[in-house]
């Protein structure tokens, strides 16, 4: 689907639907008296993503007008408007529409960007391997319509290719964390990664088997011996020109392209959705193309260690010890916490490529799905400021976040005789214990870990988004970068 900014009167506009913004308990002026029916009969509420698409609305050249209601104003934001545009373009597939058009009332850059976003997100399909797609849902082009003493504003075609640039973004990521295990094996993800830097200019190497055991990276390498697919630690960088700082920024995502649980083995049932156990890897290698196109000033390194975790003759067994990359010794009391244990040696491995603020996110556990639902992703720091950096840049993306505990007494449910730390703390708690776990190979790098377990996949569409991966947290990453100071 194209996107493009349009500066003109979206009255004067032709197009095959025109899509209007209306707030609930308003009326717009523009439409009240050509659609003074449609108003009396209560057809037009204004509730979020409530749709009344009608044909040949006096005063307009579109040849129908699809007003889109955004729900209470004193709720109204960009995140609002963003998965408004997204909810609006869904819904006009399906109804023969090839061209449409937003008109964006208040032409900020903040407004621009996040329509941007909204429409290439809302358009995307996880329909790639269907062999019969059908064209009437198509969506060919949309354009950004801006008018009035504000178009003019070239700030404005920066913010939207922002926003076009992280939609895009997000719908590499969906693409490539919707692909089925037997196409998207940890090989094949270095491989998307390979082509997405190439072609976006960032530094890149994959460490393989033999390097991985040359430098000592026991944890991984441990969760990736009951698999045949070799593993994979994908490492791109992007460096600015001019660089704010000698800061590093490292983005690490978890790539566990499926997850029986090993031999610590999972129920049968749901066990299908674990291809999306490597979700925030793809979020890592979309947010790496966006701020290649963006260009940050800061430098960010993107790591996505990447396994396949299965039952095999080779796999490692509850009560094996491993030793990591920092060369702490782990003893693995649940194969199924298997996330942990390849981001401890991502962690360790950014920090001695020299990154000095660190950022990873995984579908870590089931335990951040209890306590916070699909809703909001758990956050675990170890630094305020990296906290604050990080809640601003989600508040900015429409991302939710909610800052969980990271006590010390977490640590406690991870001590073992056997060895430094074992991997899993019990049942209560599950999603601190974690948390608390990277914290050990963090040690004093300011850290930020984000279990996205309850928000990287829809298991419904939902008006706004497709089903399967929504990207989360692509779009914040991109945004702490951008904002880096």
């Amino acid at each position: 689907m194209e996107l493009k900014l349009v500066r003109v009167d979206f009255a004067a506009l032709e197009t095959d639907a025109l899509i209007l913004v209306e707030a609930e308990g308003h009326r717009r002026p523009d439409l009240e008296k050509p659609l003074a029916a449609i108003y009396e009969s209560g057809e037009v509420g204004g509730k979020f993503a409530e749709f009344t698409l009608v044909h040949g609305v006096q005063g307009f050249a579109a040849r129908r007008v699809l007003i889109a209601g955004s729900g209470k104003p004193e709720k109204f934001d960009t995140a609002v408007l963003r998965k408004l545009a997204a909810a609006a373009i869904r819904f006009l597939k399906g109804k023969g529409v090839k061209h449409a058009a937003f008109a964006v009332d208040d032409a900020t850059e903040a407004n621009v960007a996040a329509v941007a976003e909204g429409l290439a997100a809302g358009g995307w399909e996880p329909d790639r391997l269907k062999t019969e797609k059908s064209k009437a849902t198509l969506v060919e082009s949309v354009g950004i319509v801006v008018s009035g003493s504000d178009a003019a504003d070239a700030s404005l075609d920066a913010a939207f290719e922002r926003g076009r640039i992280i939609g895009e973004a997000l719908n590499l990521s969906r693409d490539i964390a919707v692909e089925p295990p037997n196409k998207l094996t940890p090989t094949t993800l270095a491989e998307h990664a390979r082509t997405m830097a190439q072609a976006a200019g960032l530094s890149f190497e994959v460490l393989d088997r033999d390097r991985m055991r040359q430098l000592g990276m026991g944890a991984l390498l441990g969760v990736a011996m009951g698999s045949a697919e070799p593993p994979a630690l994908i490492v791109m960088h992007y460096q600015p020109e001019k660089p704010a700082s000698a800061d590093r920024l490292a983005l690490i995502g978890k790539g566990v392209t499926f997850d029986t649980g090993g031999i610590s083995i999972k129920p049968s049932e749901g066990m299908e959705k674990m291809k999306y156990d490597m979700a925030a890897g793809a979020a890592v290698i979309g947010a790496m193309q966006a701020i290649a196109r963006l260009k940050p000033n800061v430098a960010v390194t993107g790591l996505v260690p990447a396994v396949e975790n299965m039952p095999g003759s080779r796999a490692q067994r509850p009560s094996d010890i491993v030793t990591s990359l920092s060369g702490k010794t782990i003893e693995v009391n649940n194969t199924d916490a298997e996330g942990r244990l390849i981001l401890a040696d991502a962690i360790t491995y950014a920090k001695q490529l020299g990154c000095t603020h660190l950022v990873d996110a995984a579908t870590l556990t089931g335990a951040i799905v209890v306590a916070l639902g699909h809703v909001s992703s758990g956050v675990f720091a170890s630094n305020d400021d990296l906290l604050a950096r990080w809640m601003a840049a989600s508040e900015e993306s429409g991302e939710r976040m909610w800052h969980m505990p990271l006590d010390d007494e977490y640590r406690e449910l991870l001590k073992t005789v056997y060895a430094d730390i074992q991997n899993i703390g019990g049942r209560w708690g599950g999603a601190c214990s974690a948390a608390m776990f990277l914290k050990e190979f963090a040690e004093e790098t300011p850290w930020v870990h984000v279990d996205v377990a309850g928000t990287a996949w829809l298991d419904e569409a939902s008006s706004s988004l497709a089903k399967g991966p929504t990207g989360i947290p692509l779009a914040t990453f991109v945004n702490l970068a951008l904002n880096w100071r």
